[in-house]
């Protein structure tokens, strides 16, 4: 195998929970806070899809495909996450968690990223805690977006795996 071709099978970076081992110490709680059970956890992969297409990363598109797949999601409600907005399978609810998360990590030419009009839509679909959980699965997405975009994880492949030694 060339060198090219095991760069290739690898990502860039050494593995950061070895690196960093405080790592498990945010990551575990984040997981357990988006999972506190007041949205569901199909909401939280399909913002999480959505996120990870919006920033052009196939780890992340595929770790959440894979997620939404195990849960046993119809192939047309993940592959309607790209055009959302236009797609027949989503509930109200999710519309407003995918328009967030879009707002989020768009800018936005006109300014302000989440309008007043955006927040009151979701506050229509999520109690206060509901909000909150869904706000947080934006973070935790977003938390692991620059590993996902620097350290170039391989797509499908567990981490034990893929890391570089």
């Amino acid at each position: 195998m060339t060198s090219t071709e095991q760069q290739h099978r690898q990502s860039r970076l050494s593995n950061p929970a070895v690196l960093v081992p405080e790592l498990k110490d945010i990551g575990g709680p984040m997981f357990r806070a988006t999972g506190n059970g007041s949205i569901p956890e199909t909401t939280i992969s399909l913002l999480q899809l959505r996120a990870g297409q919006i920033v052009g990363n196939t780890y992340l598109t595929v770790l959440h495909t894979g997620n939404l797949r195990k849960a046993g999601e119809a192939e047309e409600r993940i592959t309607a996450v790209a055009s959302w907005q236009d797609a027949p399978y989503f509930t109200d609810a999710e519309r407003v968690a995918l328009a967030l998360v879009e707002a989020v990590l768009t800018a936005n030419p006109t300014g302000e990223r989440v309008s007043d009009e955006l927040y009151e839509r979701a506050r229509e679909h999520y109690d206060e805690k509901a909000l909150a959980t869904l706000i947080m699965a934006i973070g935790q997405v977003c938390f692991f977006i620059p590993l996902a975009l620097i350290g170039k994880p391989l797509p499908g492949v567990s981490p034990t795996e893929q890391w570089r030694q």
